[in-house]
């Protein structure tokens, strides 16, 4: 295919420019669209399989979305209430088990670096008193901070009653907003823009689509395995973990160390038990990279995971919530159109010349 295409250069940054300024001045009441625009995009291979089944579109978009709307009515009122009250339990046990992990890895430690150099016994001794009750109390206000401050950004009302609206439309009337789309395309470069339109969507489908199932089933395994083996907050533990895994690795990260922390304090050092709670997380890493995430996500995505983590943090930090619920699209959008790219840079009489 030939790349050498004359872009419109000036139109395409103009019009990036007024879609960026649009969406900064509105994005205090962006959330519930951007919201059901994702949930649309998520559900709709669901609605258009009804469709190829003779069902009427909105049919369709009414029974998967009112399914979609069930399941996460069952997650918040009963699943959420559980783990916010074993995150608010682990905050209030947090100095205890401080305390504990105190009485049991400092002498420990002690016993080790004193056969380095006994001098610092005396250092240990004294920083241990100044510093963890510190920690503990750090911990303990930034996560009931999070807790009670976090879901005060959102205006609840508006975003129960305005998403759900949102969605149905658009899951609705899909094929007749990728067709206005399809017919603003410029003809002459067609071909061009629809073949990257494509690579976004098919980078966008494996990761968001893939992705999700992916920390849906390793939630609930690291739950259950984490139950089974009688650790506390476990379930929560778990279902954290699996959710963060939404960025490869940090999920199994987190949950492995909080875990194993967890463990060692809980068990008092019973290294069996310990390692029950290890061994959870090992096999969970198994399957998610031997099962889950070829099955699910495949090779398609072509994200880094710390593109995916910077991504995040910049939307967060740019626009709260709503930047952080398209963080990742719009970092699939940018790895697509880089990657593009850098493919015409290398067909160009400039790299060649430089080659």
């Amino acid at each position: 295919m030939d790349t050498k295409i004359s872009y419109p250069i000036k139109f395409w940054l103009v019009l990036l420019a007024c879609i960026i300024a649009l969406y900064w001045v509105f994005s205090p009441v962006m959330f519930p669209f951007a919201a059901g625009i994702t949930i649309a995009y998520f559900l709709e291979p669901i609605v258009s399989s009804l469709e190829k089944k003779s069902i009427p579109r909105w049919i369709g978009t009414l029974i998967t979305l009112s399914g979609f709307l069930f399941l996460l009515v069952f997650i918040i009122l009963l699943i959420l209430p559980m783990i916010f009250a074993q995150i608010t339990s682990l905050v209030t046990a947090m100095p205890d088990y401080v305390e504990k992990a105190r009485e049991h890895l400092i002498p420990w430690a002690k016993h080790w670096i004193s056969e380095i150099s006994p001098n610092y016994s005396q250092h240990i001794e004294t920083a241990k008193s100044q510093t963890t009750e510190n920690v503990a109390s750090l911990l303990g206000s930034a996560l009931k901070r999070i807790i009670s401050g976090g879901m005060s950004l959102i205006n609840i009302v508006t975003l129960f009653i305005l998403t759900p609206v949102i969605a149905f439309y658009v899951l609705k009337d899909w094929d007749k907003m990728t067709g206005i789309i399809d017919n603003l395309i410029p003809r002459k470069s067609y071909a061009v823009i629809k073949e990257q339109l494509g690579e976004i969507n098919k980078t966008l489908s494996g990761f968001i689509r893939g992705q999700a199932l992916v920390c849906l089933c390793l939630g609930i395994f690291y739950a259950v395995g984490l139950r089974l083996n009688g650790l506390e907050y476990g379930a929560t533990v778990g279902l954290v973990s699996g959710l963060l895994t939404i960025i490869p690795y940090v999920g199994t990260v987190f949950g492995f160390a909080v875990s194993t922390i967890l463990a060692l304090v809980q068990f008092e050092g019973d290294l069996i038990r310990t390692g029950l709670v290890i061994l959870v997380f090992v096999i969970g890493q198994g399957l998610e990279g031997y099962i889950l995430t070829p099955r699910l996500v495949g090779d398609r995505v072509g994200l880094h995971p710390v593109w995916i983590l910077f991504a995040i943090i910049a939307g967060i930090s740019l626009l709260g919530f709503t930047g952080a619920l398209i963080a990742v699209p719009v970092a699939a959008v940018i790895g697509v159109l880089v990657r593009f790219a850098v493919k015409m840079y290398k067909s160009s009489n400039t790299y060649k010349k430089l080659v």
